[in-house]
């Protein structure tokens, strides 16, 4: 099935791919290939450059430094980025903090923060999960009661992403221990250089550091650093998570890692010697893994399309879903097909010299893809979304 897009639309698909070949700095470009993982100072000299080109927060409101482009355009921009590919501009940033300050912050917060956030100036981590509320965030226990102009805060975050390069945290506490627990929960700015705040590293089972546990000891945050009103931080919470889960089907990273399979195909070798191109059961599956993509991808369109008439919530949670289970898939084959090769630190095979040098990047990889159906709330969270929202259509 070939996806229609309109003469105008394939000339944008044709302007991002020439700025991404042009404008992508080399030394990023190749840690990308490589599947090494970037240091923060990358992250932020990309972003500086995507702002420079007014591309950084493409889904804002032009207001704020967005660029008008429709949802089809905004889909073409990630996945080129996805192809290239080139880092995505940091989410915590601008698909998740900035729409909800559009949507809820004060004129301040937004005259303030916002420039800073498109450029990086600022880098922001998620505080919401705790030990004991990770999917259900509405059980966190971590507390702010007011004292003047100050809200003290104690508790604990936990699987905190890069809280180690972040320079603010935009965390939700419980202000209200009176009311339900989907209620008296409050947003908070928290700048991560106050005294009280202690950022301690996880290392995950790949190895690497990209989560933390926080640990919030009287912190002292200003009133003025509270988003909305108090007690109102669920409903802030599930619009930014519905920001979140909207991008989060990742569809052009699906569909690079299937190009790379089936072009690493007919140089690595199965048992008999013969290309893994020829081999039928691993054809079986890479083109039932492509076929799966691309209705994902046409599942993504149509999520689009129904977003312009209202939509509603079970699109982002269906594209959550199958997006992460994608990616898990197409790690496993990529990691299948290496076989050993896949592992760091291990030697050369006769007859597998020409494997890529990235392919020891892999199962470290493979073995991060299985947080992809918890993060940004966990499949199972998101098949009660679902059903709820088909309940109340029947």
């Amino acid at each position: 099935m070939e996806l229609k897009f309109t003469p105008e639309e394939n000339g944008f698909r044709e302007e991002v791919r020439r700025f991404l070949s042009e404008a992508l700095p080399e030394d990023i470009r190749q840690k990308m290939l490589q599947r090494r993982h970037l240091e923060k100072k990358d992250w932020v000299r990309w972003q500086r450059i995507l702002n420079a080109k007014g591309w950084a927060v493409p889904a804002w409101p032009v207001e704020y430094g967005g660029t008008d482009w429709s949802p089809v355009e905004r889909f073409i921009f990630l996945e080129e980025l996805q192809h290239a590919p080139a880092p995505e501009p940091l989410s915590f940033n601008t698909g998740m903090l900035g729409p909800l300050l559009i949507a809820f912050g004060s004129k301040q917060q937004k005259d303030t923060l916002l420039p800073r956030i498109a450029n990086l100036d600022d880098w922001w981590c998620q505080g919401f999960s705790e030990p004991g509320a990770g999917s259900d965030l509405a059980s966190l226990s971590t507390t702010a009661r007011r004292e003047g102009d100050f809200y003290i805060v104690n508790g604990q975050k936990l699987w905190t992403t890069q809280a180690h390069y972040a320079d603010w945290m935009f965390c939700l506490v419980r202000t209200d221990q009176a009311l339900r627990k989907q209620e008296g929960i409050t947003m908070l700015l928290i700048d991560m250089k106050t005294p009280g705040v202690v950022v301690r590293p996880i290392h995950t089972i790949d190895a690497y550091h990209e989560t933390n546990e926080v640990f919030l000891d009287d912190v002292k945050v200003p009133v003025g650093n509270r988003v909305g009103e108090e007690n109102k931080g669920w409903s802030y919470a599930k619009y930014l998570l519905g920001h979140e889960r909207s991008g989060i089907a990742r569809v052009g990273v699906s569909k690079e890692r299937a190009r790379r399979i089936r072009q690493l195909a007919t140089a690595v070798l199965d048992d008999e010697g013969k290309p893994m191109s020829e081999n039928v059961p691993f054809r079986r599956r890479l083109t039932e893994l492509e076929v799966q993509i691309k209705a994902l991808e046409v599942s993504q369109l149509r999520a689009i399309g129904a977003s312009r008439s209202g939509g509603h919530d079970a699109f982002a949670s269906i594209l959550k879903i199958k997006g992460s289970e994608m990616q898990q898939a197409s790690m496993e084959l990529l990691m299948d097909l290496l076989g050993p090769l896949s592992l760091p630190d291990v030697e050369a095979i006769p007859g597998q010299e020409i494997v890529p040098e990235w392919a020891p990047a892999v199962a470290p990889s493979y073995l991060f893809s299985r947080t992809y159906s918890i993060f940004g709330g966990s499949n199972e969270i998101q098949k009660n979304i679902i059903a709820k929202v088909a309940l109340e259509l029947s």
